[in-house]
Parts: C-alpha cells; structure tokens; sequence
C-alpha cells in the first residue's frame, strides 16, 4: 500500500529576521498540544535567543556529522526522520545547499523525500531564494542569491503563510541585535536591509502569496470542488488605535488579491465601550465602507470561535489579524489567541496573515 504523502506548510517572508522560524515553531508547540507528534529536524537559530527559547519543549533530532575536506560539518539527519517517522517534522532553510557529496544537493529535495513517506512538513523560506524572482531581486538589493529553491516547491506546497513585519520593525530588530551579530548590523543596514529594499521585497512576498492563493483556488474549480475560489479577505478590528492601520494594510491586501473585503469587530458584552473606543469603532466602520467593504459587528465573548464561524459563513479565505498583544508569561500559561484562532481554522482552507503594526 501506497503512503499517503505528507502535507507541506511553508512560512514565508520578505527577509531574515521576520520571524518565520519563531511563528514556525509557535504553531508546533500548537500542534504537540494537540497530541500531534511533532519534532524538530532541522533549526537555524542564528544565535537569537527568543527563537531557541521558543523550540524548548519540543524533541529535536540531532544533526549529522559529515567530513568535508578534512573539515567536520553537521548536516540533517534525514535517516533518522525517517527512522523516527513523526507525525509532523520542522525544517528550517528550505533554500539551504548540503555538503558536497550528500546524497542530495538541496534541502529542499530532503523535504520531498520525506514528504514522500507520508511525514507532514513545516520549513521557511525568504522571498529572495524562489527562482524565477533572482534576477528581480538581484536588481532591487545588488545581491544575487545563490541559493534558490524552484517555483513548483511553493505552487506545490499544501499552505503557504506569509509571516510580515513592517521595514521600520525589521530594521529597529536588527539594530537591537536580534538578527545579526553586532560586527553586521551597519554593514547590512548599508545594503540589503535598506529600507527602500525591504519595501519592495515585502510586496514582492506578498505577490508571491497571492499568486499561489489564485492557483490553488483556479485548482479548486477545474477539480470541481465545492469550496469557494473567490478570495474573500476578513480583517479583525478591535478598539486598538492600530487596528486602522491594520484595516488600510488589509484593504491593500484585497486589492493586490482583487478579493470582497470584510472587517470585522467583536463586542463583548461584558464591557461597555468608552466614548473614544465607540468613535474609533465609527472610524473602522466609515474606513471599511470607503474601500467598498462590508463591515460585520458581532456581539461574542469567545472571539477566536466566533471570528472561525464567520470566516466559515461568509466564505473567507484570507484571516488578517495584528500580532499578538498578549504578555509571555500569559502565553506560557494557555494557548495564544493566534494558536487557538489557528486551530478552528485549520481544516477549512483558510490562510491567517499576520501583520506587525507600529506600537
């Protein structure tokens, strides 16, 4: 009997430092809550701490040892995956090129294989590492990038999501350190994190992501699916000041996706709204209208499971939220909002954009 091949979930951005290993393994963290049996195959944490902070807790398999010119390198062990056959398996750098003599050139040929055998993957990918987008990416930031993974591996993944940040965000983390060592942080703010280039990367990523969602729903139609093909964009408001920059950062996203747009806000009815935050919510509801949106004001005090059960009624296929204001110590404690908005939307064909917003 055939294995059943394993489903590919690929996290996305426009640049290192996004967070996409960090959203990687929140999800996972998710899913092992879920009973999934979940390891680690593969992390990168380029010394940041949060991120190998975030992978406590979770089985890691350890690397290879592979000789290379009388040089000692450590590689995946893609044996041992195999060998341990878990549920789901994290592989980070999916652009990444082995050791020479590998069986393998490319990571992402080790993903296939294991894929192959009925293993679900994640893994991240930057937007600059696609093939066909090197030249486009050459122009905009002087850098060619040597290692590229072809197309189909994003057309053929089961969901792609795109983990996003602001220029502005990207470029304050690495000056506070969080992405490269301190000796690198001028000299890529001079070069590739200019922000003239990660603007244009970020709409790049964010093309690429429509692109995949409009043949996935082209798919859907000539398979005769039932499911809805028209991208249908929710955006979820709530009385936060940031949440009109991220209901204009939602209307473009519509555009790019030439999508119906929906916004959402979810009262609870255990608080009254203050004067300001009932203003604020007219603001909301007067901005979605002036980009042809239909405003939807529900009244819930379980905001995860009423924003699911109105995706799922009004056919959305694309979830914007803000990141999570929630505190660590919260987090540590019960699942996150994004975690438990993830596992009601799971199984629908509906893909959650994160958007950073400026405190």
């Amino acid at each position: 009997m055939l294995e059943k091949k394993g489903r590919h979930k690929i996290f996305i951005g426009m640049a290192p430092g996004v967070g996409k290993t960090y959203q990687m393994l929140e999800e996972s963290h998710n899913l092992k809550k879920q009973g999934i049996d979940v390891v680690i195959g593969l992390l990168e944490t380029h010394g940041r701490k949060e991120t190998a902070t975030q992978a406590n807790g979770l089985e890691i398999i350890p690397k290879k040892a592979v000789i290379h010119r009388e040089i000692t390198l450590y590689e995946m062990d893609v044996k041992s995956i195999i060998k341990r056959k878990p549920q789901c398996v994290l592989i980070d750098e999916l652009a990444h090129t082995n050791v020479p003599g590998s069986i393998r050139e490319k990571r992402y040929q080790d993903v296939e294989l294991i894929l192959g055998i009925g293993i679900d993957v994640y893994s991240t990918v930057n937007i600059q590492h696609i093939e066909s987008l090197n030249d486009l990416v050459a122009r905009i930031t002087g850098v060619v990038v040597r290692e590229r993974i072809p197309d189909r591996i994003l057309e053929e993944a089961d969901e792609v999501v795109v983990v996003d940040v602001t220029p502005e965000t990207l470029q304050e983390r690495l000056l506070e350190g969080k992405i490269y060592a301190p000796e690198k942080i001028q000299q890529s703010l001079d070069n590739f994190f200019q922000r003239r280039h990660l603007i244009a990367l970020r709409e790049l990523a964010l093309r690429e992501f429509a692109n995949t969602v409009e043949e996935a729903g082209n798919n859907y139609q000539l398979s005769g699916n039932s499911c809805a093909i028209h991208e249908r964009v929710m955006v979820c408001v709530s009385t936060f000041p940031n949440s009109v920059q991220l209901l204009r950062r939602g209307a473009r996203i519509a555009d790019y996706m030439n999508a119906d747009f929906y916004v959402i806000f979810i009262n609870n009815p255990d608080r009254f709204l203050t004067k300001d935050e009932s203003l604020h919510v007219e603001t909301c509801e007067k901005l979605c209208h002036e980009f042809g949106g239909k405003f939807l004001k529900v009244t819930s005090q379980n905001i995860p499971e009423t924003i699911a059960n109105v995706a799922a009624q009004n056919k959305i296929t694309q979830i914007v939220i803000g990141e999570s204001n929630q505190s660590k110590w919260l987090r540590f404690f019960k699942m996150s909002f994004t975690e438990k908005l993830m596992s009601l939307i799971w199984h629908k064909h509906i893909d959650l954009y994160i958007v950073a917003t400026q405190k």
